[in-house]
């Protein structure tokens, strides 16, 4: 079994969670729930597999918070 780390937002016109994984080309979905978007994007990470080991073009590494006065 495979992790892969996703990004979610929440689009505002749409009211739509987006998701990706940061570097993996063509692995994103959108759902209305977060259950929906998981089962969407894991089916998306599954098919891009089949086609073999993806060749990630960059990695996650974490967040950071900016402070601007």
């Amino acid at each position: 079994m495979r992790n892969f780390t996703a990004i979610i937002e929440r689009e505002a016109d749409s009211d739509m969670l987006v998701a990706y994984v940061p570097g993996f080309p063509g692995a994103h979905a959108q759902g209305r729930t977060t259950e929906e978007l998981n089962q969407r994007l894991t089916e998306v990470i599954q098919m891009l597999l089949e086609d073999g080991e993806p060749q990630l073009q960059a990695e996650f590494v974490g967040t950071q918070n900016v402070k601007v006065a």
